[in-house]
């Protein structure tokens, strides 16, 4: 399992979590978008996005779980896990397909960071 999390500011959360999208699946031949899930309570906003793609290093399938956060005007948090890129039974094995995975997502807020 790995794990990236950050606090962005200055980005609109419509235009951040559609570049987020686009951009993920389009990282990868075999990455889809496999479920979605948009709260509201108030102010405060919460989507979360599952993603799978097959992998090519583990020769299995790995999710990708995005979560992104706003209150009001505040700065958006993302929260960005990936699993299931292990061949093990009883403890981690081959972890290189989680961390390419969750490379794509920084690699979009490095971008963003940089315009």
């Amino acid at each position: 399992m790995a794990i990236l999390e950050r606090t962005i500011r200055n980005q609109n959360f419509d235009a951040l979590l559609h570049r987020l999208e686009q951009e993920i699946v389009s990282g990868s031949w075999s990455a889809n978008l496999e479920a979605s899930s948009d709260f509201r309570e108030g102010s405060a906003r919460c989507s979360v996005r599952v993603f799978e793609r097959y992998s090519m290093m583990g020769g299995n399938r790995l999710s990708l779980t995005l979560t992104l956060f706003q209150n009001s005007d505040s700065p958006l948090r993302l929260s960005a896990i990936t699993a299931g890129g292990s061949q093990a039974v009883f403890f981690k094995v081959n972890t290189l397909g989680e961390e390419a995975f969750l490379e794509e997502v920084k690699q979009v807020l490095d971008d963003i960071a940089s315009e």
